[in-house]
């Protein structure tokens, strides 16, 4: 920005030194014409023209001079302004680009880091799934063997009550019929 600012006032600089010294060879020119008419006039007002305007036309000379020194000075500066807003500018893309580097380089490492960690997780799930598949596969056949030793233990059970009540009733019948016995014997 203040290399454009200063390239705008150079080239105002170097607008204003044109336009002057435009005016100053129209005063050259309009100072030519003064001399020529007083060369008609009178010739030895021409001589005296002639040294004045000599003078004249020297120090405007020395003044162009001066102009041409200035506006190729202002040229130089304004060649080593964008020499450096283009230096800077380069410094500058190289840093951005070594930053972008570094940027991409960070981003690829957290992707990997990411993708490792996604993988282990997905690994450790699947490990804990098939943990838990193996447990619940141990639970169901452990329940399934308690439900069968239950239904077991329920048949004995059952059987042995059966069994028992068998028994009694055998023991019922064969004491109530010593009892009737035994009444008819009395009775008897």
């Amino acid at each position: 920005m203040s290399t454009s600012k200063s390239a705008n006032v150079t080239q105002e600089e170097i607008q204003a030194w044109l336009t002057e010294i435009r005016d100053l060879k129209n005063t050259v020119s309009a100072l030519r014409s003064s001399l020529e008419q007083a060369n008609i006039d009178k010739e030895k007002s021409v001589q005296e023209a002639v040294a004045a305007s000599s003078a004249e036309i020297a120090q405007l000379k020395a003044t162009a001079a001066a102009l041409r020194d200035v506006l190729e000075q202002a040229r130089i500066d304004r060649d080593k302004d964008v020499q450096a807003a283009v230096v800077a500018a380069n410094q500058e893309i190289v840093q951005l680009r070594a930053a972008t580097a570094a940027l991409r380089d960070t981003l690829e490492l957290a992707r990997q880091d990411k993708e490792r960690s996604v993988q282990t997780a997905t690994r450790m799930a699947y490990d804990e799934i098939q943990q838990l598949k193996a447990t619940v596969a141990t639970l169901r056949d452990t329940l399934e063997l308690e439900r069968q030793d239950k239904a077991r233990s329920v048949q004995t059970a059952t059987r042995m009550a059966h069994d028992e009540i068998q028994q009694l009733k055998a023991t019922v019948a064969t004491l109530r019929d010593t009892l009737e016995a035994a009444d008819a014997g009395v009775l008897a």
